[in-house]
This record gives C-alpha cells, structure tokens and sequence, in this order.
C-alpha cells in the first residue's frame, strides 16, 4: 500500500509526463508548420493577389480580410463584454436571476462555433439584411467571444480586494468613481488579457464566417463593411481540402497556414505585454 508520500510522488511524475507531452506534440505542429511553411513565406506571397482560383500568386487578400474582422470583433465584444462583466460583478444583485445569466454565459462559451455561425446567417445576414459581409462576420465573431470576455473580465474584477471598494467609497467616491479609479485600473490586466486571447481563438475559426462573409477567391480589397471578404482560416481550409489542386500547392498551404499562426502569436504577445504593462504599473 502506497503511503501519502509515495502518492503525492506519483502523481506528480504523472502530471509531469502529462505536460511534457502536450509540450513535444504542440511543439511537434509548430516546427512541422514552420518547416513546411518556411519555403513559401516571401514578400511576394505576403503582398501579392491569388491567381488562378489561389493555385498560384499570393495570400494578401486573405491578411487585409482577416485583420478587417478582428479589428470589426474587438471594436464590438470589448465595450459589450467589459461592461457586462462590470454590471454583474459590481452593480447585479447576487439573486437567482442573475445567477441564470451567469449560467447562460459560462455555456455560450462552450457552445460550437458553428452554431455561431448558423446564428449569424439567420440574424446578421438573412434577418438584418447585412448580406455576406465584414459587418455580419465581425458581430458573429463577437458573439461569440463574448461570453469568453464576460467571464475572464468578471473574474478580474472580482481579485481585486474588497477593501479597496470600502476605503473609495469611505472617502466619498461614488460607486462609478470607485469602479473607474480603484478597480478597473487593478483588473485591466486580466481584462485585457483574457479578452484578446478570446479574440485570438476566433481569429482562427472557419465556421462562423464560412456562413456570414468569407469568399474563396476574391482578387480584390473590400471597399466598406458590406463586402465579403477572403479570410486565412477559410482559404486555408479551401486549398487543403476543396481545391482539385491540393496535393500540389501543399506548400501554399503550409504556408497560409506560418501566417495565420503569427497573426495569433502575435495577439497573444500583445496580451502579455498589456498585461506585463498593467502589473508593473498597478501593484496591490
């Protein structure tokens, strides 16, 4: 019979071999992308326009697409998401009401993103009348990430200690000039954070968008909101399992694929440079 030692022992050694695991098979993707990928990344693939249905030429259409709708998603899940986080940690009453709402977020963020997508077609696209376009992709992308944003922001509000509430409004302040001056600045971190690596995840998702803007192969830059537009999730799904060409063009493949990886990696390092930022700043 194992002592408490010798199990304590085991399981760490268990939860060891478990990480470093996880650790060589993501690591295992990353270099087998950048190795493949490596060859088909130049300037001219980056800037150029895609020819011949995407079998040859460049990706830029895609790039332009794609930053198009996360900066669409951020500029509407960040005020909604933060100010709904903001409501239910410091103003919402803690009744069996407002707990349903809470339960209703923590399973839209589990929900599929297909059923974002679906719901984007019927409201966006079909009901609103916004058609296939940057407007109906980025308010499907937002929906949803926000119940990602509600989540990590409420949390953040909630780390922040409870004396700094009392001593704000001990002083006078009123309950908005609390929330502004003594608890956002403290939870911007994790706001911040928690928000952009929801994005971050969405800036890689091909079904809400295969139904609400994206197009294949459209050789030209959108002219406003209402335009479709091509996007490097959906492209790169296109031309590794749709295109008659597939087994040929691997190496545009790979190489959508470098790109799209640092354009997420780049969103999580800004995340964790707003939040380095906000920790120095802010100590408690």
């Amino acid at each position: 019979m194992m002592t408490n030692n010798t199990a304590d022992k085991f399981i760490l050694l268990a939860l060891r071999l478990i990480t470093y695991a996880i650790v060589l098979v993501i690591g295992y993707i990353l270099f087998d992308i950048i190795r493949h990928g490596s060859s088909a990344l130049n300037w001219q693939f980056i800037s150029s326009f895609p020819r011949r249905s995407g079998a040859a030429g460049g990706i830029f259409p895609a790039i332009v697409g794609t930053f198009y709708l996360v900066v669409g998603t951020i500029a509407v899940s960040l005020p909604l998401g933060i100010g709904g986080a903001i409501y239910l940690a410091e103003y919402a009453e803690q009744d069996r009401f407002n707990t349903l709402i809470r339960l209703a977020i923590v399973t839209l963020a589990g929900v599929p993103s297909i059923v974002f997508g679906l719901f984007g077609l019927g409201i966006f696209v079909l009901f609103c009348g916004f058609g296939p376009s940057i407007l109906a992709g980025s308010l499907t992308l937002a929906c949803m990430v926000l119940p990602t944003i509600i989540v990590a922001s409420e949390e953040s509000l909630r780390a922040v200690p409870k004396g700094f509430r009392d001593a704000s409004l001990a002083l006078g302040a009123t309950k908005w000039e609390m929330i502004r001056t003594n608890i956002l600045p403290y939870s911007m971190s994790g706001m911040i954070t928690g928000s952009i690596l929801g994005i971050g995840r969405a800036t890689g998702e091909t079904a809400p968008i295969l139904l609400t803007v994206a197009a294949f192969y459209l050789p030209r830059l959108p002219k406003s909101v209402f335009d479709q537009v091509m996007a490097l999730p959906y492209h790169l799904y296109i031309l590794a399992t749709q295109h008659p060409e597939a087994d040929r063009i691997r190496h545009m493949q790979y190489g959508t694929a470098l790109i799209l990886l640092l354009l997420v990696l780049g969103l999580s390092l800004g995340a964790i440079l707003i939040r380095t930022h906000f920790r120095k700043k802010y100590r408690w």
